[in-house]
């Protein structure tokens, strides 16, 4: 298609500058009210935006009708930076490819008026036109999907972040609660919060606490293992917590070596055992006997 573009010219830039008004009332009007979205978009900045691309997109179908050509790199930015806007916004991947291929009619309404009396230089055009069309809305349909993707993509990662968060329990006592199903990306979190943490706080002892954790197989065993070894590699000793009868049975099943890890069932178990690792005694306050029982 790209070869063929490259030996037609098309008169497509002449037509909007003569019919900018009557394309632009039509693009208008043919735009529904699901494209439009006046709840999400001013009527303003809607005409702004038609404006703008009617004005590139002369100048650039003045010039070739090879999409790939630099004449097209204005019209492709501002259709990138509509398709990202749009995207957060909250419009559909439907609704921001309506809103080129909704100028279609109006440019055809157009080319007729223009070339109605040379019926091959009408349909010539009109299928130039159908395919400068068609590819600016598949473009922007791309620059859509790949805002979202990496508006996903960011989301899924600030989910880790504060999936893992690392709390400090006592001086130089960590906690990590663990929810959810450990995976490589997630230990990659979790590895580098608690390793963060143990630098800031010098703490000496760091509670992993999986009682959130639905299900222990080898796959998260060798994660909890790595992260465990990366904090004693910064000194600090690790206590795994929250080792439930059935996590208990499925380690042992699967001949996994815990032997040389600290494990408690209880959270407040690993939290008394770091205290006393840390070198801190609690006493229990004796009651003062009253004037009546002495």
């Amino acid at each position: 298609m790209a070869t063929t573009l490259n030996h037609k010219t098309s008169s497509l830039g002449s037509i909007i500058s003569q019919h900018r008004d009557e394309i632009l009332t039509g693009w208008l009007r043919d735009m529904g009210g699901s494209t439009r979205r006046n709840d999400l978009m001013k009527e303003s900045e809607l005409q702004s935006q038609c404006q703008r691309m009617l004005s590139l997109l002369a100048q650039a179908a003045g010039q070739s009708t090879n999409l790939q050509t630099a004449t097209y790199d204005p019209l492709r930015e501002m259709l990138t930076e509509i398709s990202r806007t749009r995207a957060l916004q909250g419009f559909t991947a439907r609704e921001t490819a309506m809103f080129i291929f909704s100028i279609k009619q109006p440019l055809f309404t157009a080319i007729r008026e223009t070339l109605g009396k040379d019926a091959t230089a009408m349909a010539d055009e009109m299928w130039l036109t159908t395919e400068i069309v068609d590819g600016l809305g598949l473009y922007t349909t791309e620059a859509y999907l790949k805002t979202r993707e990496e508006t996903i993509r960011r989301q899924q990662e600030e989910m880790l972040e504060l999936s893992t968060p690392v709390v400090k329990l006592w001086e130089g006592i960590l906690a990590l609660p663990l929810i959810g199903t450990l995976d490589s990306a997630r230990t990659q979190v979790v590895m580098e919060s608690l390793l963060e943490a143990i630098v800031e706080t010098n703490s000496k002892v760091a509670i992993i606490d999986i009682t959130g954790v639905p299900t222990v197989d080898t796959v998260v065993a060798q994660h909890l293992l790595k992260t465990v070894t990366a904090a004693r590699l910064m000194g600090a000793d690790c206590i795994i917590s929250g080792v439930r009868p059935q996590i208990a049975q499925t380690i042992v099943h699967l001949g996994i070596n815990l032997l040389d890890i600290t494990t408690k069932a209880k959270l407040s178990d690993a939290f008394a055992l770091a205290i006393q690792r840390s070198g801190f005694k609690f006493i229990r306050p004796q009651k003062k006997e009253s004037a009546e029982e002495k």
